[in-house]
């Protein structure tokens, strides 16, 4: 290994979090500020928080009412194309219309 060209490592470096919590680990930094640590963390914690931002949760609820909804109106339409293709089918087995 090259001489001088690594930085300092700190065996007991300072980890201070915004909750209060802290604990040493080995870093390059002799000490470091976080903003989320295992202990208040949701996912470790095990208190999981659902943060609804401008309403987003309510937004797709509604989206999925009127998707539910629209499945009637989207039946309808299917029976209206499935009417129109049997026409079709049927002039096309008949043959060309003749003209007198």
């Amino acid at each position: 290994m090259k001489k001088d060209i690594h930085p300092t490592y700190y065996p007991k470096a300072k980890v201070k979090c915004v909750c209060g919590n802290e604990f040493t680990v080995g870093a390059t930094l002799e000490e470091i500020n976080i903003e989320v640590c295992s202990t208040c963390h949701p996912f470790f914690s095990g208190k999981a928080k659902v943060i609804d931002t401008a309403g987003k949760v309510e937004k797709f609820k509604e989206r999925l009412i009127k998707k539910e909804s629209m499945a009637g109106v989207q039946s309808g339409k299917k029976n209206k194309l499935a009417k129109r293709e049997a026409r079709r089918e049927k002039a096309r087995t008949q043959g060309p219309p003749t003209r007198g």
